[in-house]
């Protein structure tokens, strides 16, 4: 791969970085502290593959704290909220800025924003703004209630017929009046919506669909994406199903109770919240971000427009006309990669660092932190190593039928990186 280019457009922004930052007292240590990381009883294993150091261990496991109720919002290959919580204490202060280019479900952002730090994120998707943001402002549970009895519910929409796979007709109808009410409040272009009606539509859209009584939708799995019209058809006809009636007033009261049964947080800035390509985070200045947490879409592993389409359907977002990165080969994957820590070098400060996580795809076959060491070559970071999170048990794993450890993205694989005055 040649890097000439992007290495020489580079160059200028070092001189931004003259001084030494308050985070370089972490610098040196975040290695050391993984090294020794003896917490739940075992040693961290270290190796060195292809010049590589990995640091092996179970450093978070899924009852460690098992993070705050407000993160309980479904989405596809997301990660815990112990992986950014795990970085942010040990690599920031109070007040610096943490962000992820690739927000998803807002896991990062909304981890930072409970550990006192200014939450900063980006995402191709405007969808992710919308689970995103309600969680930086959080309303009362009696605001969530006015704002649902603001809803009428007697007022006549256009039913889309083909949603009848899901949901009984009176629940899709107030469905689509609830759709409707929301779009007229809280259109898709206002930066800055009440923040009860930013909820709700973030519950509804987290309710669509779901193997249970608590979704507005007959069986249908797994929760956290949609299946397509056709195959929920047939599902129902293979469980001899028919969509029952829905409560949807009293599913969304239930599911803010469940996420505010940790506290509520305290209200927060949702200011910085983007939607574009992760290459081009041009409202972020230079040397601002003290911290980035990511992950990327893993090659073309994962279909999000197909597995969105109905969360976009009701949000009003156009589905086919969000770019988000899908790459067939490894090469066209580190390309992307390379250009997204290009851009990375720029808005990091001196001294601030990258866990960049990758998973183990096509049942192990290809390890993107290789790809990800390779596309940071010759940019402006060192290039610390690869620790690895070994999981005990893996909720989507075990959902999907898959056995820990032997197939589908089992670990954790996390690209250390931290910014440098390269000269």
């Amino acid at each position: 791969m040649d890097h000439q280019m992007s290495v020489k457009a580079l160059q200028h922004f070092d001189d931004l970085f003259a001084e030494e930052s308050e985070s370089d007292s972490h610098a040196g240590l975040i290695i050391d502290q993984i090294a020794a990381f003896d917490e739940f009883g075992a040693a961290t294993v270290q190796q060195s593959v292809e010049d590589i150091p990995y640091f092996i261990n179970e450093f978070w496991t899924s009852g460690q704290r098992k993070g705050h109720s407000i993160h309980e919002i479904s989405y596809r290959a997301c990660f815990k909220s112990q992986l950014p919580e795990f970085f942010i204490r040990r690599l920031t202060q109070p007040g610096d800025l943490v962000l992820d280019p690739f927000m998803g479900r807002g896991t990062t952002p909304v981890e930072a924003h409970l550990l006192g730090r200014v939450p900063v994120g980006n995402d191709i998707n405007p969808l992710s703004v919308l689970l995103t943001r309600p969680r930086l402002n959080v309303p009362t549970y009696h605001e969530v209630q006015s704002a649902l009895r603001g809803i009428n519910w007697d007022r006549k929409v256009d039913v889309r017929e083909d949603l009848l796979a899901f949901f009984h007709p009176e629940t899709l109808r107030r469905l689509c009046v609830l759709r409707e009410h929301l779009l007229e409040l809280a259109p898709i272009s206002q930066t800055q919506p009440d923040r009860a009606v930013d909820w709700v539509r973030m519950v509804a859209i987290n309710r669509l669909t779901g193997h249970s009584a608590g979704f507005f939708s007959v069986y249908s799995l797994p929760p956290n994406q949609a299946v397509t019209v056709d195959r929920q058809i047939r599902i129902n006809e293979k469980r001899n199903q028919v969509p029952p009636i829905r409560d949807i007033v009293s599913i969304i009261l239930k599911k803010t109770r469940s996420l505010l049964r940790s506290g509520t947080p305290k209200i927060g800035s949702n200011e910085n919240l983007f939607v574009g390509p992760a290459d081009q985070l041009k409202s972020l200045a230079s040397g601002s971000i003290a911290l980035t947490i990511t992950s990327p879409p893993f090659l073309d592993v994962v279909q999000y427009a197909d597995d969105n389409w109905l969360r976009c359907w009701f949000a009003g977002i156009d589905s086919s006309t969000v770019q988000i990165s899908m790459h067939r080969t490894e090469d066209a994957w580190e390309q992307m990669v390379r250009s997204v820590l290009t851009e990375q070098a720029r808005v990091l400060r001196h001294g601030g660092h990258i866990a960049f996580e990758v998973g183990e795809v096509r049942n192990g076959k290809v390890l993107l932190e290789k790809a990800v060491w390779r596309a940071a070559e010759g940019l402006p970071f060192e290039r610390l190593g690869v620790m690895v999170n070994q999981q005990e048990f893996t909720k989507t794993a075990n959902c999907w039928g898959v056995g820990n450890n032997s197939k589908g993205t089992n670990t954790n694989r996390i690209v250390l990186l931290r910014r440098t005055c390269d000269r």
